[in-house]
């Protein structure tokens, strides 16, 4: 999904001919040289009579220093899992518009957040250039760069900055190298940043303590046990569409007591030979679920499992029929990948879960 499966739109070069945005990521890597839109001076008075309780705040992201002289009130929000963030955060109210999401059902209440948000996007991208500007955001939430795409036509970073509308890439996605160099503590690195630029540090601390151990919980409950070989798959009878020994499926698969088949296969979402998959003897198969996608030519996740299960007849993963649908949306950062690996876990490990 470098992806983003959109994207992470998304658009998933899937049989149907869908862009992944896994892909997509990687069909443009901007160069994030311009400081957010509401840079504070330091030191300056104008500034700090300006500035909200606790403001300035700076963070960094994809090389750039983003400071905020209040908290942002009117977000936009691209990929699903950057609005499944600001949710987990108790930051709905601050979201002005959305993009659609219909890939994967929705994690637990927020449904209903999700409807009441004005939809300024049919799909998982970020709306045409025109549109974007016209939204008059203050803040910019996604986690792939290819929304920002000027030969796609959408508005880019840099246009976004000089409108007043500064843009955070989660979990590090900011080019195709450091989407390979992602890491589980991105995802809690974005969770602090995000905390101090609404001004809710204490709900972000709080969650991260949470998440941490449930982390930690699963740990504990694998710890000692043989890892489970893994083939992690989004399809195909060669080659075959599937994550490598990088990035973020593979730090998932590692976390929930796995081991990664492809781990010596550079890349996140890649092309496989059906040869490599064959000789690599899964115990247990992870198929790229766009549940609600099925249909047209996205093939179920079903499908895709009995692919794997034909490229590899004889590995303990294709006799035993053993394989999880995976949401799409838990292989892209945010708060949904650190909750799908005790998903992940309960299937490698489910005597390790009995009591």
């Amino acid at each position: 999904m470098s992806r983003p499966p959109h994207t992470h739109a998304r658009h998933r070069t899937g049989r149907g001919g869908r862009i992944t945005s896994r892909l997509l990521v990687l069909v443009t890597a901007l160069t994030l040289t311009t400081a957010c839109s509401q840079p504070s001076t330091e030191g300056s008075a104008q500034v700090t009579e300006q500035a909200a309780p606790g403001f300035p705040v700076t963070v960094e992201n994809c090389g750039r220093k983003l400071t905020f002289d209040r908290p942002p009130s009117k977000v936009v929000t691209g990929y699903h899992p950057a609005l499944e963030t600001l949710l987990a955060l108790g930051l709905g109210d601050r979201i002005a518009g959305r993009t659609n999401f219909s890939e994967s059902a929705f994690l637990p209440g927020q449904k209903e957040q999700y409807d009441k948000i004005q939809e300024i996007s049919p799909t998982i991208m970020l709306p045409q250039k025109e549109i974007m500007l016209a939204q008059g955001a203050d803040f910019v939430l996604d986690n792939s760069m290819a929304g920002f795409d000027a030969a796609g036509g959408y508005a880019t970073v840099e246009e976004l900055d000089a409108a007043g509308s500064p843009v955070y890439i989660l979990g590090g996605w900011c080019s195709p190298e450091e989407v390979l160099t992602f890491t589980l503590d991105d995802t809690f690195d974005d969770l602090r940043n995000l905390g101090k630029i609404f001004g809710v540090s204490d709900r972000a601390e709080a969650l991260i303590s949470e998440l941490q151990g449930e982390l930690a919980d699963v740990k504990k409950r694998v710890e000692g046990r043989t890892p489970v070989k893994v083939l992690a798959t989004d399809g195909g009878e060669g080659p075959v569409n599937a994550f490598g020994g990088s990035g973020i499926t593979n730090q998932m698969i590692v976390a929930a007591g796995g081991e990664n088949v492809l781990k010596d296969v550079k890349g996140d979402y890649t092309e496989v030979s059906a040869e490599q998959i064959s000789a690599s003897e899964p115990e247990a198969i992870l198929v790229s679920d766009y549940a609600t996608l099925r249909g047209e030519d996205m093939p179920t996740s079903q499908a895709k499992a009995e692919e794997a299960f034909a490229i590899v007849r004889n590995s303990p993963a294709a006799k035993n029929k053993r394989y999880l649908a995976l949401p799409v949306a838990a292989q892209h950062p945010g708060y949904r990948n650190i909750l799908a690996i005790t998903d992940i876990a309960r299937f490698l490990h489910p005597d390790a879960f009995a009591q």
